[in-house]
């Protein structure tokens, strides 16, 4: 299956970062079951899933060239990282600039333009909740800033509620 692949491609990059690798396979566990239950059709699942995966693939990147993971720098070089770890796939060209697109956003939240865009996030703010410990004020104002589908909101609740 194509996103099994790609994800075996996402894993193998990371090398031993084992941080890394988790996080994003936790982004991507979380998004897949968001965009299941918004009931994604399968392009846009295909384009969830695969965003999810690579949407930290710039970091190590930022690091070296720019002895940074700020997200800025993660946007910057995610991209071009994602197209070359993706070129053997033969992606639909729509398809890919979308992924392309989500990795050199996702941490402009103000520019969320779709429920795929939207549920990345979501599934990201999930995970870096509990990666960073965050407090309940925090919690509180991601929900009501950030939050926008059913299902991410559910989540957020039940884990954080």
């Amino acid at each position: 299956m194509l996103t099994d692949d790609i994800l075996a491609v996402a894993m193998s990059y990371n090398g031993n970062d084992v941080k890394r690798i988790n996080h994003l396979l936790k982004v991507f566990s979380f998004a897949h079951h968001i965009g299941v239950m918004e009931k994604c059709g399968t392009e846009m699942q295909t384009i969830v899933d695969i965003s999810a995966m690579l949407h930290d693939i710039g970091i190590h990147e930022a690091e070296r060239k720019h002895d940074s993971n700020a997200g800025n720098w993660q946007e910057l070089e995610g991209p071009p990282v994602a197209r070359e770890l993706l070129k053997d796939f033969h992606l639909d060209a729509f398809v890919e600039e979308r992924i392309l697109f989500l990795i050199g956003h996702h941490h402009h939240y103000n520019s969320i333009d779709g429920i795929d865009f939207q549920i990345v996030i979501e599934a990201d703010f999930l995970v870096n909740i509990f990666e960073g410990g965050m407090d309940r004020r925090s919690i509180e104002k991601i929900r009501e800033n950030i939050f926008k589908t059913e299902s991410g909101t559910g989540l957020l609740d039940k884990l954080y509620g």
